[in-house]
């Protein structure tokens, strides 16, 4: 694939996602894109941590982890100016107004869907 075809190249990308499969598709597709570094989280407390540890060029939701909301998470990332994005089967309608503002990748995603909106997230 030519480094054109690679529009994330050198971007590190957190992953807040809990389920496996879902996961690894994701990780997946962004690898393809040409992320430099993905980190992955399955929990509110996990991803909390990350955001704390490290830096990141932008992030996906899931809003729905294990029965918990992912929100907290979206208000750290905002309170650092990290670009996102939710992730859900259930559309805006599972997001609160609040975040109105934020993209909504709607389950099931293609590779397409995912390259488009993080481009959309990082201006590349």
């Amino acid at each position: 694939m030519p480094m054109s075809s690679k529009p994330l190249a050198g971007r590190r990308i957190l992953v807040v996602e809990d389920e496996l499969m879902v996961l690894m598709l994701v990780e997946d597709m962004l690898a393809e894109l040409g992320c430099t570094s993905i980190t992955s989280a399955a929990t509110v407390d996990q991803a909390l941590a990350f955001i704390d540890e490290k830096d990141f060029d932008a992030a996906t939701l899931d809003v729905n982890l294990h029965g918990i909301k992912s929100f907290p998470i979206a208000d750290a990332l905002i309170a650092r100016g990290v670009p996102f994005m939710f992730a859900t089967g259930f559309g805006a309608e599972g997001v609160p107004a609040r975040y109105n503002e934020q993209t909504v990748l709607r389950k099931p995603f293609r590779y397409q869907d995912v390259s488009d909106q993080f481009q959309r997230l990082l201006n590349c």
